[in-house]
């Protein structure tokens, strides 16, 4: 069902100046030689408690099999991060993957043309913003296919990329946690992400793929006990959306409060201080740094001490 009007200019996506390139992405390391000692000798205090911390429970969490959740804001993926969150899925230490509509996008257009992120000011001028005619076809057409199959938005969108063979799946975190069977849900609100903006698109069918990834993130969050979330990023929608998980899983008696949560931002945010770090759990840990620095140091951290642990082995 579509109703939306239809004197709409779409242009193609080829046409489009990009502020990110995959050559500018972070890449990925084995463990460096001295780095878990470097790590271990960030101060006690403040905010290096917090990082360290943060690093133990995720390490403790995952050698007891416990679940490890990551919340995303769209900025992670778009200073090009997804090849360290990445290469954490396929070591074992991330069992769940979130993000906003806004984080779906810049991963669908990461993996079909290997940039993202458009000019907005420029665009917004002539009304050019947002309207790129593959992007509303791939995300909207993974919503379809999700209501259709029942699979969710997050799988779907996965597996398209993974079945269209685009060029850059590799760098697609939906394909990548579809490829390894982990959880990945997009949580939209609907009017926030240019995908909307689109004159074909099936509100019933994106809705009902939004609900499904909502279901799927409570069942995890249910599971949560002895775990860890980690929320990076995202200041408003993703905090909201997790609030809301903990009080199902209580409401079906599925987690008390033994778990440990964690704030990764460039600032305070208030919701994700409230929702994320200081109501839900027993143990609420924040960490204040530009994204595209302290998530290598993390990426680091985890894959060294990790090793040392016993847990954190690549597998492809």
């Amino acid at each position: 069902m579509t109703d939306g009007p239809k004197d709409l200019h779409v242009r193609p996506l080829h046409e489009r100046r990009n502020l990110v390139h995959r050559s500018d992405f972070a890449r990925v390391l084995e463990p460096l030689p001295g780095f878990a000692q470097w790590f271990r000798a960030f101060p006690d205090i403040y905010g290096g408690t917090h990082l360290k911390r943060a690093v133990e429970r995720v390490v403790a969490a995952r050698k007891a099999g416990r679940e490890v959740g990551v919340s995303l804001g769209a900025h992670v993926l778009k200073v090009g991060l997804a090849p360290l969150l990445i290469d954490l899925m396929r070591r074992g230490f991330i069992t769940h993957v979130s993000t906003n509509g806004a984080g779906a996008i810049h991963d669908w257009e990461i993996a079909f043309q290997g940039a993202t992120s458009e000019d907005v000011a420029a665009g917004l001028k002539d009304g050019s913003f947002g309207f790129w005619q593959e992007t509303f076809q791939g995300l909207n057409g993974a919503a379809v296919r999700a209501a259709q199959t029942g699979e969710g938005y997050g799988l779907a969108l996965g597996r398209s990329i993974l079945e269209a063979g685009l060029p850059h799946a590799g760098l697609s975190v939906f394909a990548e946690a579809a490829r390894l069977a982990i959880p990945a849900t997009i949580h939209v609100a609907f009017g926030c992400d240019i995908v909307h903006m689109d004159p074909n698109l099936d509100g019933r069918a994106l809705g009902a793929a939004t609900q499904k990834d909502f279901w799927i993130l409570a069942d995890t969050v249910g599971r949560l006990g002895q775990g860890v979330w980690l929320n990076i990023g995202s200041a408003v929608i993703m905090p909201e959306v997790f609030l809301k998980a903990v009080s199902i899983a209580r409401n079906r008696g599925s987690l008390g409060v033994d778990f440990t949560t964690v704030n990764f931002d460039m600032m305070h945010q208030y919701r994700a201080l409230t929702n994320v770090v200081e109501r839900p759990p027993r143990e609420g840990l924040s960490v204040i740094a530009q994204h595209e620095i302290v998530l290598p140091i993390l990426h680091q951290a985890l894959v060294a001490i990790g090793g040392e642990e016993g847990v954190g082995a690549q597998r492809r």
